[in-house]
This record gives C-alpha cells, structure tokens and sequence, in this order.
C-alpha cells in the first residue's frame, strides 16, 4: 500500500471546468461524472480553481431567487484550491482526509492539471486492499 501513488488511482478521464463556463453546464458536467466538485483552469490546463456542487447550490439559488441570470463559474468558483502530486503516496493522502478537507483534490505535474483522485477511490483502494493491511508476499495462512 505505501508504494501506491496517487497517479495509480487518479481520475484522468474527466475534462476539468473552463474558465467563463456558465454554472448551469458546470452542474451539468458534475451530474454527469458523479463527482461533487472539479477543477477550473485556462487554456494551458493550470489550476485557477475549483467549483463545487455547494458552490453551484447557492450560486443557482441566489440568482435564481433574484432573477439575475446566469452565472459563470469564475463568480463562484474557490481560486486557491489544494493541489496534489501525481507522486504523492495513497497511504500519505488517505491520513490527511478528514472533517473540513476537500472530497476532490485535483492531480498537478508541473504546473498543469493531470488529473482529479477522489475520496471514493481513495477508500476503493483501501476496501480492496484489505484497508491496508497487507500480507507480504512470502506470509502463509497458518502464520
């Protein structure tokens, strides 16, 4: 398990959000890939920020309410979003989770998005791995 790197159980499939995205294609996208909150970026596919599923509620409720339009991710998007390593060890990761933590941390390799890990697979990679508590190979049952 602690050989396991972040890059072996990231997402790389999924398109990040571009910037001046409307927040109705935003939820859209999110509904679509089951995922509560992606990374915003530019052109060059570094990290301006990320947009959640609570950011969309209120943001579509507020204008809603007030009949102000249609908002673009960049009103509400969180511009100072926690990157993590392609290398970072899943073990490491899965420690730092916790109460008030994101549920989606987008995947950074020199500066540009690479991919996204989520809790879900974090915990996936722990339930199938026995939680971590791996046997060396060479153990036997009757040890």
């Amino acid at each position: 398990m602690r050989s396991l790197k972040v890059s072996d159980v990231m997402w790389n499939h999924i398109e990040p959000i571009r910037c001046g995205t409307p927040l109705t294609s935003v939820v859209k996208t999110l509904l679509h890939n089951h995922v509560t909150g992606l990374p915003v970026v530019d052109d060059k596919r570094q990290v301006l920020g990320f947009v959640s599923e609570q950011d969309c509620i209120h943001a579509l409720l507020v204008s809603s309410y007030h009949c102000e339009g249609d908002p673009i991710v960049d009103d509400v998007m969180f511009r100072k979003p926690l990157t993590i390593s392609p290398e970072m060890a899943v073990v490491d990761l899965a420690q730092n989770l916790g109460a008030g933590k994101p549920k989606v941390y987008p995947v950074v390799d020199h500066g540009k998005l690479v991919g996204i890990v989520t809790r879900t697979a974090i915990l996936l990679e722990l339930a199938r791995t026995g939680c971590g508590l791996e046997l060396p190979k060479y153990a036997s049952a009757e040890d």
